[in-house]
């Protein structure tokens, strides 16, 4: 038996069965652990958030791998635009330089020569900026949204920004600045290293083919740093896919409260249900003496038709009903003088094919006029 009470440390000693315990500390405020898969409606919701499984390594390293595949496409006329962009700019030094030297010149210069760079480049930058939207589209598909630029409040918490500091994502994405840092370092070392002695040579080269001995150089470095970025980023794109399912999953009371959210409280569409049952049987009751003939089975079902070619080109099924409701059907029907027709396989087909207010099938038309005609006949005798 738990209790809540205090007791003093001699208590305690003499009866170490006192010792009581809040189980509240131990109570699970989520309903118990996240073992279940995310159900396509919280996926939605994320996506809708901004939250996916994405890969940014996978995406920085599909854009180098065209970058520099461009880059080596179009070294050529890169190289030859420069070449014939340099003597121009060369010689207009002078020109920015009359008048003494100025801010404003040295600006003007530098901002002309890099438009001409941008310019010559924007190829490459294209290839890249496509190739890196369809990497990112390929991850998460299209779905823009801008929830993610929204700001949170709750981000301000120090507490929460002291947990996402030590957190598990935060170690993975040290562990993964280093092994970037440290094999970018050792590629460059090993490129200049191999690479020492002919750049001393570079006064005895002509520009273009130091030009293009450069352009080599870099287009080679950044394709053996996108191939290694690729391995990370497949990597990562694997522990990120892992990360994201196992955050995304539920606990089976959350599953529980979506269930209702999305379909439903069971009890009150329970409810409704029953009141729209009830609701129909009123309105069926008030339409039966309207009724020509209720055909009954005769114990299980009966069925109430009239027909009225001002209304309808086909008899109309009024009200139905099984077992208990048959029998009420009955006993309103005797009230109201409706004769009573046993006709076993009628009822039935009736009952099962047949909705309320709605017109019988042609298929039972032969049958339904043979108990009309004798309906008929019976108030002709009377």
């Amino acid at each position: 038996m738990i209790r809540d009470m205090s007791f003093t440390r001699e208590d305690l000693l003499k009866d170490p069965s006192l010792l009581v315990f809040n189980l509240q500390y131990f109570a699970n405020d989520e309903g118990g652990e996240k073992t279940e898969e995310a159900t396509p409606k919280k996926l939605d919701d994320a996506r809708k958030e901004g939250q996916v499984a994405k890969s940014q390594e996978l995406a920085t390293a599909i854009t180098l791998i065209a970058l520099f595949g461009s880059l080596k496409v179009f070294v050529g006329f890169i190289g030859g635009r420069f070449m014939e962009a340099f003597p121009e700019y060369y010689n207009s030094i002078e020109t920015y330089s009359k008048g003494g030297f100025s801010s404003s010149n040295a600006s003007g210069f530098v901002n002309s020569a890099m438009g001409t760079a941008l310019i010559t480049c924007i190829p490459c930058f294209a290839i890249a900026c496509v190739f890196a939207v369809v990497i990112n589209v390929f991850q998460v598909k299209w779905q823009p949204t801008l929830k993610p630029l929204m700001p949170k409040f709750s981000k301000l918490n120090p507490i929460s920004g002291f947990k996402r500091i030590i957190s598990l994502d935060k170690l993975v994405e040290l562990v993964k600045a280093i092994i970037k840092i440290g094999v970018i370092g050792y590629l460059a070392y090993s490129e200049l290293s191999d690479s020492a002695g002919l750049v001393n040579s570079f006064y005895d080269m002509e520009l273009f083919d130091a030009v293009i001995f450069i352009g080599e150089k870099v287009i080679n470095f950044g394709f053996k740093v996108a191939i290694i970025y690729i391995f990370i980023g497949l990597i990562d794109y694997i522990y990120q896919k892992f990360k994201f399912q196992k955050d995304m999953r539920m606990t089976k009371q959350e599953i529980k409260d979506e269930f209702k959210q999305t379909e439903g409280d069971p009890k009150i569409k329970g409810q409704i249900r029953q009141r729209m049952r009830e609701a129909s049987q009123r309105r069926m009751m008030q339409q039966l003496p309207q009724a020509d003939v209720v055909i009954t089975n005769p114990t299980h079902f009966a069925c109430a038709i009239k027909y009225d070619k001002t209304v309808a080109e086909a008899p109309i099924l009024l009200a139905k009903g099984a077992d208990y409701l048959a029998q009420k059907i009955k006993e309103e029907a005797k009230k109201y003088d409706i004769p009573l027709v046993e006709n076993k396989p009628l009822a039935r087909m009736l009952y099962h094919n047949v909705d309320l207010d709605e017109e019988i099938p042609e298929e039972l038309y032969q049958m339904t006029a043979e108990v009309l005609a004798y309906v008929y006949s019976l108030k002709e005798e009377l």
